[in-house]
């Protein structure tokens, strides 16, 4: 007897708000973006977190900055005049992204979106928790904010002027 509540994961359909870095695309689930605009003069934020790049106003609301490159470990924008700022909420926390470029949002059936693969998982990676393989095209890597944020909370521990 088949059961009608029984769903596949190609009957869940997956939103991901797609961005590039320089060159590989990054997504993450739309229900974290509040809004994606362009980058404006940040302003420098005395014994922050190593990974706060500085603070802007947003329409009456100052939001942290965090460039993904460096998150990710990697060099800071090569030219921030041109990137985007991903708004971004999680939980009760909302901040920005600094990424190169807005791409495009993908709603895509949940069997495209694949683990991370193995190796990367066991090696302790976690900044990545998927991978949205697409036909002709370079994969997207779904990011983990919360291993991002964490990311962001250790450089504070590690930062000396954060002392």
């Amino acid at each position: 007897m088949p059961q009608s509540d029984a769903h596949t994961t190609d009957d869940l359909r997956v939103e991901l708000a797609c961005f590039e870095l320089e060159g590989t695309a990054y997504a993450v689930d739309v229900t974290h973006v509040l809004e994606i605009v362009r980058c404006p003069p940040l302003v420098p934020l005395p014994h922050a977190p190593a990974l706060i790049e500085g603070v802007v106003d947003l329409r009456g609301v100052v939001l942290p900055i965090v460039d993904l490159g460096r998150a990710l470990g990697g060099a800071a924008q090569s030219d921030p005049a041109s990137a985007r700022i991903a708004v971004l909420r999680v939980d009760d926390l909302v901040f920005g992204l600094r990424v190169s470029a807005a791409a495009d949002v993908l709603s895509l059936p949940g069997s495209q979106v694949e683990a991370l693969p193995r190796l990367a998982a066991q090696a302790g990676y976690e900044a990545v928790r998927a991978v949205v393989r697409r036909s002709g095209a370079r994969p997207v890597l779904v990011l983990s904010l919360e291993a991002l944020l964490e990311r962001v909370y250790r450089s504070a521990v590690a930062s000396p002027e954060a002392a």
